[in-house]
């Protein structure tokens, strides 16, 4: 009888630890998610006290397709923005997410960046967002889901859709941030000889240069050719609006700068190997002087092996910008 109460009392002990360990796991999440922004976060920045209260507008990351497995660059991108903009909300809008107050997908990115208070992720409602836009009744279309390029055609209507209702900057999630770009008002870069590109936008709220890209989205429609709901959209427009036949560097018209190529695309799309060339820091610092944030052309550049202890130029802008996402690479 002895022997049979303790092994009953044992029993009961294993299956109660058992279970009150199961709901402090579930208590302690948070804790253990602070740990790792601990660990991973040791250079978090504050916004400088005293300073100047940040400019109005969030930053804006879209991802248009289903997908929910953010890549190491899309972190970086993130990461970066977050880092240089401490004082800013940084949104990132993702398709795949579920609407409502449904829980993150357990995917290391999203620990990650949760880590960081600033950023926000939201499920990105195309409908609620083009609603009151010329391009409701264009997105209402569903023949132009078939189209080879619907993804990037689509990623185009939302940025200058969100630039008009919202304002704020835009960046698309292969942009590694530099420094502050709260500055860089009614703005967009050239990204070579007389092309303007749109994976960097700032303008504020209803801003009639992005009103009239809108109707020029659904005015010379066409989703066959590549970038022409993209960059050649903005190139024709800015074209328009000065008007001029040919676009200068640092160019101000009307209130909208066309901003140099060294300010956001240092490195020229065909050139995209030398993102992977060694490079020292000496070199890396003259290279960036006037630069505020590098596009990585990941179209190009996505299927390339980057050793991430190299000193190649990319991996040196990850160690410096996005430390955390550099740190779990290392780790991966």
């Amino acid at each position: 009888l002895f022997i049979l109460t303790i092994s009953f009392v044992f029993f009961a002990s294993v299956v109660f630890y058992w279970r009150t360990g199961n709901d402090a796991e579930a208590q302690l999440y948070s804790f253990h998610t602070q740990s790792k922004c601990a660990e991973f976060l040791p250079y978090l920045p504050h916004p400088t006290a005293g300073g100047p209260p940040p400019s109005p507008g969030d930053v804006f990351f879209v991802e248009t397709s289903e997908k929910t497995d953010p890549s190491y660059l899309f972190t970086c991108s993130v990461e970066s923005a977050a880092r240089t903009h401490p004082g800013t909300r940084v949104v990132v809008l993702m398709k795949g997410l579920a609407n409502g107050n449904a829980s993150l997908p357990n995917h290391w990115a999203f620990s990650l960046l949760s880590c960081f208070p600033n950023v926000e992720f939201r499920h990105l409602d195309l409908p609620e967002l083009f609603s009151g836009t010329p391009l409701a009744k264009w997105y209402l279309q569903s023949e132009h889901q078939k189209e080879e390029h619907f993804l990037a055609v689509l990623s185009d209507a939302c940025r200058i859709t969100i630039m008009w209702k919202f304002g704020g900057i835009y960046l698309d999630t292969d942009f590694i941030v530099l420094r502050n770009l709260k500055n860089l008002t009614n703005a967009l870069g050239i990204q070579s000889q007389d092309v303007l590109n749109g994976a960097f936008l700032s303008f504020k709220p209803k801003h009639e240069f992005m009103e009239l890209c809108m109707k020029d989205f659904v005015e010379n429609y066409n989703g066959q050719i590549w970038g022409h709901q993209g960059p050649e959209l903005l190139t024709r427009v800015f074209k328009k609006w000065c008007p001029i036949s040919y676009i200068q560097n640092n160019m101000s018209c009307k209130g909208v700068r066309a901003l140099s190529p060294e300010v956001l695309y240092p490195i020229f799309w065909g050139d995209w190997k030398k993102l992977f060339d060694t490079v020292n820091s000496s070199e890396l610092h003259r290279l960036l002087k006037n630069t505020y944030a590098v596009h990585v052309w990941n179209k190009l550049s996505h299927g390339t092996r980057l050793e991430i202890t190299s000193q190649a130029f990319l991996a040196q802008l990850y160690s410096q910008f996005c430390p955390a996402t550099s740190t779990k690479m290392k780790r991966d």
